[in-house]
């Protein structure tokens, strides 16, 4: 009877355990349920953010799904029991993958539809049609709702309507799609802006910077835009105050502006109020009034005011007319970065100004320069002009004014000095450059003589400056008759000793040496003809003058070796080693680099620096230098001249191994220090072998032999 009762022992635990087991699956089929039914929820929200993790999350299930059925393929499974519960829970999956995969063609079509739907919102905003282009975006949401673009897009359209509460919300919904999205943070900060919000807008963009440091320039900008309107709305506010409280000043403004707006008045009539009118702006707040009640519309309303401003050929009276209005904008515009922006925003204005500069009427030009000199003294006003002028021809307009022999001569210098800050001023002036200015600039050279110097010194300054520019330099550098030009000032140097000359000459040699950054076969040309006028000029009493002739040389010399011959022998080795024996570092700088030159391949110039340079004292004190450019070239030059006989023998009972070894062996940021006190050392020592015993004392035999890689090299 024993082994019966086992036996059904045995096979009801089997069924327990199989009925245990079959449940646990069931239980995790109701829990892949509930999974499932939180995805479908997902897929059917309304917000698109939690929508775009919930297509994710089921494309990864579907993926990792499908991976484990091929595994499973692999493998035969013989199964006797068919469970009906794995069968439901199959036929489900089954169904939501067929659903997500029907999602995601639907999907697909969607977004293909909403990319052409924003293009033709782009298209319509591009026409200034934004009503359309708003049409256009909300079908493009329609098709698909997370699609971030279409917010962004649609909310600049809001803003051009002036609908800044529909914007904001845009934006909103923006950043539910991407939480990084810059375009939106610059919107919102906009829309906010509008609506008086400054606290809300400088949040969005101190957003952007955290997002992107890089975006610190678009960021000051947005700041500044925000403290300019805060101030606008206070002055504005300040200003109605009086005119309630009926102080005469405010009072007057008003009443004058009135009297100016009556038609068919003569000319003198309006003259007349102008210059009253001016004497009534006191203060911002008078300044405030003349903006808020449309002083600024005396241009465009006004015809006899108008067509006088803008006569190409002016009488005595318009004229005068002319002078009041900008006398009247320099009073309303002083510290006043909104009525700047009116005034240059102006169309009858914005094309006027080239042509007063221009007018060769002398009181037209000066008041029109200290008009300008508001804008370009501060970096507001600087980009108004680039923004709104086309200064493509101002480098030429304002560079005539050298021809001026009064202070407009120095206004216009100055100016172009201020411009010159301004990348975007750069850009402009590469338009005419070779066509009108550099034309210019050539003849003004030419005439140093009759010209007022002092602002043909600061003018030819400002060129140096703008070769900064790749492009300008390259045109500048190719330009045949600038070098002329340049050197014909040079010559009659030696004609003219006058203080405002000798500045000219110095300017001329700064502008050498960075149009000699750009190396071409013009350069070439003109190598030998610019190094020996620098070496008649290292004699000159003027120790800046000496110091730029030196540094001329040095970036001449590299272009032509006939320029390098001919140096030699008109003695510049000698000369050099005398410079370097008394110069400061900017002399030493070049100095050294010229004498580098010249030992490089010239044996001539070798034998001169052993001669010159007894016991090699100036390069040894150069190699103490803690100038790495120095120090490079000060080895350099030695390891050159080491194969003169009798060089290295005259080191012998110095510190040069020392030295040479310290740098060769040293951590200097520039490779060639170490490469060329290491060739130095190198030739040193096959050129005198007594220098090795020194070299064993220092543990310097390793270096030694790494310096032979080198040498092999060379």
């Amino acid at each position: 009877a024993g082994p019966p009762r086992i036996f059904r022992l045995r096979r009801g635990l089997a069924m327990l355990a199989g009925e245990e087991e079959e449940e646990e699956e069931f239980q995790r089929f109701l829990r892949r349920v509930d999974d499932i039914a939180s995805l479908v929820q997902g897929l059917n929200s309304t917000d698109p953010a939690v929508k775009e993790k919930t297509i994710a999350e089921t494309e990864k299930r579907l993926h990792d799904q499908e991976t484990k059925r091929e595994k499973e393929s692999k493998t035969t499974v013989n199964r006797t029991v068919i469970n009906r519960r794995a069968s439901v829970r199959n036929g489900f999956l089954a169904i939501l993958e067929k659903d997500a995969k029907e999602r995601a063609k639907r999907r697909k079509i969607n977004e293909h539809l909403a990319n052409a739907l924003k293009e033709k919102g782009n298209d319509a905003f591009r026409k200034g049609d934004y009503v359309t282009a708003i049409q256009r975006y909300t079908e493009g949401l329609e098709k698909l709702k997370d699609k971030q673009e279409l917010y962004t897009n649609r909310a600049q359209a809001y803003l051009k309507m002036h609908e800044y509460e529909k914007a904001i919300g845009d934006c909103e919904w923006a950043l539910k799609c991407n939480e990084k999205c810059i375009k939106a943070y610059f919107l919102m900060g906009k829309a906010h802006l509008a609506l008086k919000h400054y606290s809300e807008s400088r949040q969005c963009y101190e957003k952007i910077l955290q997002i992107d440091p890089q975006k610190e320039s678009l960021f000051k900008d947005c700041m500044n835009e925000i403290n300019l309107e805060e101030k606008r709305i206070k002055a504005e506010e300040r200003a109605m105050k009086e005119v309630q409280s009926g102080k005469l000043a405010a009072l007057s403004i008003k009443e004058l502006l009135q009297k100016l707006d009556r038609p068919d008045q003569n000319i003198l009539y309006y003259t007349g109020g102008i210059r009253l009118l001016t004497e009534a702006m006191k203060d911002c707040t008078g300044q405030t009034l003349f903006r808020t009640n449309n002083g600024f519309s005396i241009l465009k309303d006004n015809e006899i005011v108008r067509r006088g401003f803008c006569a190409e050929r002016k009488n005595a009276a318009e004229v005068d007319l002319s002078v009041s209005l900008l006398y009247l904008w320099q009073a309303v515009c002083t510290g006043n970065e909104e009525n700047q922006r009116l005034l240059l925003t102006h169309p009858d204005v914005k094309a006027q100004l080239p042509k007063l500069l221009s007018s060769g009427i002398s009181e037209i030009q000066k008041e029109t320069l200290a008009l300008i000199s508001l804008y370009s003294e501060n970096e507001n006003g600087r980009r108004l002009l680039v923004g709104h002028q086309d200064l493509t021809k101002w480098l030429q307009i304002l560079m005539t004014f050298v021809n001026s022999t009064d202070a407009k001569a120095s206004s216009a210098m100055n100016i172009l000095s201020d411009l010159t800050k301004e990348e975007k001023f750069k850009t402009q002036c590469r338009v005419m450059l070779s066509a009108g200015v550099l034309p210019l600039f050539t003849q003004l050279l030419i005439s140093a003589k009759l010209v007022n110097q002092a602002a043909l010194a600061h003018c030819i300054g400002i060129m140096g400056n703008l070769c900064a520019d790749a492009v300008i330099r390259m045109q500048m550098a190719e330009c045949k008759e600038c070098w002329q030009a340049c050197l014909k000032l040079v010559d009659e140097c030696f004609d003219v000793s006058t203080p405002k000359y000798q500045e000219c000459l110095f300017a001329v040699l700064g502008l050498m040496m960075n149009l000699l950054l750009e190396p071409n076969v013009i350069i070439q040309y003109f190598a030998v003809d610019v190094s020996g006028r620098c070496m008649s000029l290292l004699g000159h009493k003027d120790g800046g003058i000496v110091t730029r002739a030196i540094g001329v040389l040095s970036r001449i010399l590299p272009a032509s070796s006939l320029a390098v011959e001919e140096a030699v022998k008109g003695g510049v080795v000698k000369k050099m080693i005398k410079f370097l024996k008394a110069g400061g570092q900017t002399t030493c700088n070049y100095g050294i680099k010229t004498l580098s030159v010249c030992t490089r391949s010239n044996r001539q110039a070798q034998e001169d620096l052993v001669k010159s340079d007894k016991r090699f004292s100036v390069l040894l004190k150069l190699l103490d230098s803690e100038n790495e450019t120095i120090v490079g070239n000060a080895a350099f030059c030695l390891g050159q001249c080491l194969i003169v006989p009798g060089a290295a023998t005259s080191l012998l009972n110095s510190n040069v191994v020392m030295i040479l070894l310290k740098h060769a062996g040293g951590d200097a940021t520039r490779t060639l220090v170490q490469k060329n006190a290491a060739i130095a050392l190198g030739k040193l020592c096959v050129a005198e072998p007594r220098h090795i015993f020194q070299l064993r004392k220092l543990n310097g035999l390793a270096i030694l032999n790494s310096s032979m890689k080198y040498m092999h090299s060379m």
